[in-house]
């Protein structure tokens, strides 16, 4: 069966120079369930393309798959500069997330990211359910810590929208890993919020990050048509850089 493409869109901002390290790690700053409640099932691939700015330049692409199958996922998420940066990042970001399939919906096991092979900014996180520990590889270091229940990676996180029901939510925390560490993130909540997108005007979900000393500020839109994924999201960081991220393509199967 030919691929379903969607009226209207979904997105994500994982995207910038220097990306592996921790302050930069944020641009990726996405959810992480904290307690599951249940939806429909969502779709078993999804086919998707953003675009990435950075103080309304135009700095990235991104492409990313998300497929599951036989109580399993595999997610695969490549930016490639545009323009001058072009010249400068020959090699596409890519991220990788893998793991099982459950009632609650994605239970990571394996995330990695990395620029080629020889990366020295490369990333992994390996998660340890039965041990409740988490390994994290990063700038030849290995550290292992604690897993807390519900702990999603940085491209997992944005699918487990997929199989999660904002309806009558005001607060939602969440706790992610982006290869190097846990943060621990708490958002606000807003319902029929209506924006502007590249595949159309449509109501959201709104989530609005409650910050602390020294976060970033940070905007995530879900399009609850499609099937909660997100349509567009906005990092601030403390210096000064604004980052948006928006979809120009989507494509699901069920």
């Amino acid at each position: 069966m030919p691929p379903a493409r969607a009226s209207r869109c979904c997105s994500r901002l994982p995207w910038k120079n220097r990306v592996m390290k921790p302050r930069h790690a944020l641009v990726f700053l996405v959810l992480a369930l904290a307690s599951p409640g249940l939806r429909a099932a969502a779709p078993q691939q999804v086919s998707a393309s953003y675009d990435v700015l950075r103080n309304g330049w135009h700095v990235a692409v991104m492409k990313e798959t998300f497929e599951a199958r036989d109580g399993s996922y595999r997610i695969v998420s490549e930016s490639s500069a545009v323009g001058i940066l072009a010249l400068f990042e020959r090699h596409p970001l890519r991220f990788v997330s893998s793991g099982q399939l459950t009632a609650t919906g994605l239970r990571p096991l394996h995330f990695e990211g990395a620029r080629s092979e020889a990366d020295p900014r490369r990333v992994r996180a390996d998660f340890d359910w039965k041990a409740k520990s988490l390994k994290l590889a990063h700038d030849g270091r290995t550290d292992t810590v604690p897993l807390p229940p519900n702990t999603q990676d940085r491209l997992s996180v944005m699918y487990q929208f997929m199989f999660h029901a904002f309806d009558g939510m005001q607060r939602f925390e969440s706790i992610m890993t982006n290869g190097r560490k846990l943060d621990h993130y708490r958002y606000a909540i807003r319902a029929d919020v209506e924006i502007e997108t590249p595949l159309g005007r449509m109501k959201t979900v709104h989530l609005v990050r409650q910050r602390g000393p020294g976060d970033s500020a940070t905007e995530i839109w879900l399009a609850p048509q499609l099937h909660y994924l997100p349509v567009r999201m906005v990092i601030e960081e403390n210096d000064g850089p604004r980052y948006e991220q928006t979809v120009v393509k989507l494509e699901t199967r069920p």
